[in-house]
């Protein structure tokens, strides 16, 4: 049974800094595409970033761009999402998502590929 468990979210400040891990058990986390969405209160579920079986290419909202980066480590089956300069807007419960893909260089933004996704975790950024 696959599950995804996510940690790392908590309460800080405009202008700080978190890091989101989430691990992958049960299954080969090398063989799944990665991505972590974040649902807003009053929002729907929408992408933060993405990244692909093979790592590298990582895709990221125009919102987060410059400021959020995913990345993979597959010996330890972890994605991560560092967040930086994390304004109030970005405020909402993370989650982590993944699908099997054939390809090592695909990835997406569509939450209806995804077949696992994890608890989520809350961000909440406020002075």
């Amino acid at each position: 049974q696959v599950q995804l468990v996510e940690s790392g979210g908590g309460l800080v400040e405009p202008g700080g800094s978190l890091r989101l891990t989430c691990a992958l058990s049960g299954d080969t986390f090398s063989d799944y595409t990665m991505g972590w969405f974040r649902q807003a209160p009053g929002k729907e579920r929408g992408p933060v970033a993405a990244i692909r079986r093979a790592g590298g290419s990582p895709r990221y909202a125009a919102s987060v761009k410059g400021r959020f980066t995913i990345d993979r480590d597959n010996a330890k089956n972890m994605v991560y999402l560092q967040m930086d300069s994390l304004k109030p807007e970005d405020t909402g419960v993370y989650y982590c998502g993944g699908f099997v893909t054939h390809s090592p260089y695909y990835s997406s933004f569509d939450a209806r590929e995804y077949d696992y996704w994890g608890q989520g975790t809350q961000v909440t950024v406020s002075s």
